[in-house]
């Protein structure tokens, strides 16, 4: 095996994926989340009947839809990440766009599902139920927004040619992140619009 051989086994090995920051981040991110979807967990044991009728108001089909166009997106970054192993910065680029189109997509969705919410008059002050379900979907929906402008910065250095096959960390960083807001809807979506 050659020392260049060498070198890209032991890139292509490297654990976790990305730059170290990103991770720590993501670390303390999760822990946030963690903290929220407990505190709605007990919240919820006191106030079962409550947090089952208010949940009934909510759109579980837009919910399920932003499920399936976040799991699509992150196919697509993990199709990014390929690409840019292969030498292949431009499909890297567009696979990329592709994710943030469906980022924008989501947005979409919940921006629409925000209006209904608003315009029944319902807000932070409504309920617990309420309390949380707007506190935690907008805090996804600004974390959805950031990996979207990150997301955006890696697609553009791509399509400059700024990454190769051994020195791609920025996409690696790029796609954990949106990994992580991905794996956040996944566990919001059923918590809050489905489990009863």
């Amino acid at each position: 095996m050659t020392s260049e051989n060498s070198l890209s086994a032991t890139h292509h090995s490297k654990y976790p994926p990305g730059d170290l920051a990103i991770w720590l981040f993501i670390f303390a991110e999760l822990l946030a989340f963690g903290v929220f979807f407990l505190s709605y967990a007990f919240a919820r044991a006191k106030n079962v009947e409550l947090f089952n009728e208010s949940q009934l108001m909510l759109n579980r089909e837009s919910g399920a839809i932003n499920a399936l166009v976040l799991l699509t997106s992150s196919y697509f970054v993990v199709r990014a990440v390929a690409a840019i192993k292969e030498g292949h910065d431009k499909l890297c680029a567009n696979w990329l766009g592709a994710a943030i189109g469906l980022g924008f997509v989501f947005i979409f969705i919940k921006l629409f599902e925000f209006h209904a919410k608003f315009s029944a008059g319902i807000s932070l002050s409504t309920n617990t139920f309420y309390m949380f379900y707007l506190s935690l979907t907008l805090f996804h929906f600004m974390h959805v927004i950031l990996g979207m402008i990150i997301l955006a910065a890696v697609m553009f250095k791509a399509r400059g040619g700024g990454y190769t096959p051994d020195q791609h960390t920025g996409v690696e960083t790029g796609a954990s992140y949106w990994h992580m807001v991905d794996l956040v809807w996944m566990i919001l979506f059923p918590l809050v619009y489905v489990i009863r």
